[in-house]
């Protein structure tokens, strides 16, 4: 999932920025009757890269299906335009390839989230760019009406949805790229009357809007400020967000930036923009809708904003003092090698220290001894769909051992040991019991109900990422392993020699 939505993120972008580049060129020649099968054929590669990519067994081939279906779709537009400058385009292209293949040789797959982030901002931003180049020189795009002179009343409908769009996009992605980061706090930002400010900004974007297309002579500041509060309110609606619920914000502005995309695919007359950007809004929204029946949050909320963060906060917001067992990397050693089954559950502690290599070796070296090891995967484990699973795929764990929450539950009751290494929120049972919790009703990792609970932790003095204590800390059958998660689990595979 995390894959396909930096693929998709990164193929509309490129469609978005090249888009107006050759459409100032020149117009289309209307003997290329090849073009709509063309678009077609890329819009097919495109569904199937996004079924590839819907699972680590056959992602590569979906990465290779998104490639090859957005090369048919620029080379499509490059030859159905009479371009101003290839060289000019081709120099742009390979910038962009340049730049997006020395970021992805330098950014450690724990900071894929905040890159993710920084893609939908990109698109977001270039779709406001090519509003603003349809809006200024609307003659090379063919948007003018020849009745009135103006730029048609369709047109200025798709540039003004695509502009609110992309501009939401654009700043809320840098908010969460910030928050993802760490240069922002992830506690929600309680600004006041915020629903009221929200909802009064959204009504005037879509009032300027109508107004602005209906408008037989409108003026320039209704398309600037329908442009300023787009941005304004993509800020406003990210910032109350704890950062627990940042997995569905990201999933989220990636339909965002799909519908950013189709919107200004229909002012650049780009059916692959249209097809693709649909294809990437309507993938993200399911996906986003999925997210938040597995963090009992509401679709509705999620669009509006500023969901979860009322309770952020709240009961068990600080660690307790109440006893607790700690055990050292012999002790889990001992214990693993003993049992007939382990269950591992990674979080996003095993994200920051990059554990999942020494973790795999872990798991290599029970097996040997004729342990039964499984990786039990939350939905929303990390920052964002899919973390856990991309890195257990980079560090070589068989898929066949990872299962997501629903398939794993039920085997916790009958496995000897759940080694916990860095996930707290997503398996801390006040979701089931504590009403009070901003997390009551979110589906959690059953892991108290081993015989023998390891978690791995650097400390006791800190919560969760949504700000909750974790009861398992303090059960009976729970030790601590206080520590880096890599360090700690590097100690447990010398133990185990």
């Amino acid at each position: 999932m995390l894959a396909r939505g930096a693929k998709a993120a990164g193929a509309l972008a490129l469609l978005t920025m090249a888009g107006p580049a050759l459409a100032a060129g020149g117009s289309a020649d209307a003997s290329h009757q090849w073009v709509p099968i063309a678009y077609l054929v890329a819009g097919v590669f495109f569904i199937l890269a996004l079924q590839g990519l819907s699972s680590p067994v056959s992602s590569r081939a979906g990465n290779l299906f998104g490639m090859a279906g957005m090369l048919i779709a620029v080379a499509t537009t490059l030859v159905m335009l009479d371009v101003a400058s290839l060289l000019e385009i081709g120099i742009a292209i390979a910038i962009g390839g340049v730049i997006g293949y020395v970021t992805a040789q330098r950014i450690p797959m724990t900071a894929m989230p905040q890159l993710v982030a920084a893609f939908h901002s990109l698109v977001g931003l270039a779709a406001v760019c090519v509003a603003a180049a349809a809006y200024m020189a609307p003659v090379p795009f063919g948007i003018i009406d020849p009745a009135t002179g103006q730029i048609a009343v369709a047109s200025r409908i798709e540039m003004g949805l695509g502009i609110a769009i992309g501009a939401i996009t654009f700043s809320g992605s840098v908010i969460a790229f910030l928050k993802l980061n760490g240069n922002m706090s992830g506690k929600p930002i309680m600004l006041p009357m915020r629903h009221l400010i929200n909802l009064g900004t959204l009504v005037a974007i879509i009032a300027l809007i109508a107004w602005w297309a209906v408008d037989r002579t409108p003026d320039n500041w209704m398309f600037w400020t329908i442009t300023a509060l787009a941005f304004l309110i993509g800020f406003l609606l990210i910032i109350p967000i704890g950062g627990a619920d940042m997995p569905v914000v990201v999933s989220m502005l990636n339909s965002y930036s799909g519908w950013a995309a189709a919107a200004m695919g229909f002012t650049l007359h780009n059916t692959a923009m249209i097809i693709t950007g649909a294809l990437v809004g309507a993938s993200g929204a399911i996906l986003s809708y999925i997210m938040c029946r597995a963090m009992n949050r509401s679709f509705i909320s999620v669009i509006a904003g500023g969901f979860g963060g009322e309770d952020a906060g709240a009961a068990g917001g600080t660690a307790v003092d109440r006893p607790w067992k700690r055990g050292s990397a012999e002790d889990a050693a001992f214990l693993m090698k003993q049992a007939e089954q382990v269950i591992i559950v990674p979080g996003y502690g095993m994200a920051v220290a990059q554990a999942q290599h020494a973790l795999r070796e872990m798991a290599d070296m029970l097996e040997e001894e004729g342990v039964t090891v499984k990786f039990a995967i939350h939905p929303v484990a990390g920052r964002m769909p899919g973390h856990m699973n991309v890195l257990l795929a980079e560090a070589s764990v068989d898929y066949d051992k990872v299962f997501e929450l629903e398939d794993i539950n039920s085997e916790f009751a009958r496995s000897d040991v759940a080694f916990v290494i860095g996930a707290n929120d997503v398996t801390n049972p006040a979701a089931k019991t504590d009403k009070s919790s901003p997390i009551y009703g979110m589906p959690v990792l059953d892991v108290e109900r081993a015989k023998t609970v390891l978690f791995v932790k650097r400390s006791m003095g800190g919560v969760g990422y949504a700000g909750v204590n974790n009861d398992v800390f303090y059960m009976d059958n729970t030790m601590m392993l206080l520590a880096d998660a890599k360090k700690m689990v590097e100690d447990i595979v010398k133990a185990m020699h």
